[in-house]
């Protein structure tokens, strides 16, 4: 989805890769940023969690008549149904993230 929003075209891609699998992490309840994660990827979680919380806007307050087609491919059953996942609340984000 960011690959249309100029406003993510200036994050590196491995730090809006990292940024999404803390957030997918996060709304799942797979556990945080552990050090192997920060190691590998070379951020820290306290790095990531400004872009986190932009992406997880992204996905709360995102226009309905935009990005059909991306929308459409990833509520297919093939791709996990992911687009119909629900975003995290924000405060409930705010406070996880500041936990880890």
């Amino acid at each position: 989805m960011t690959l249309q929003e100029y406003d993510y075209a200036r994050e590196s891609a491995s730090k809006l890769a990292a940024s999404c699998l803390l957030l997918a992490l996060t709304m799942k309840n797979l556990g945080g940023w552990t050090p192997t994660l920060e190691y590998y990827s070379g951020y820290r979680s306290q790095d990531l969690h400004p872009l986190v919380k932009r992406l997880n806007f992204l996905l709360t307050y995102q226009p309905h008549d935009k990005l059909k087609a991306v929308r459409t491919k990833y509520s297919h059953r093939v791709f996990f149904e992911v687009a119909k996942v629900t975003p995290m609340d924000m405060l409930k984000l705010e406070e996880i993230l500041k936990s880890c």
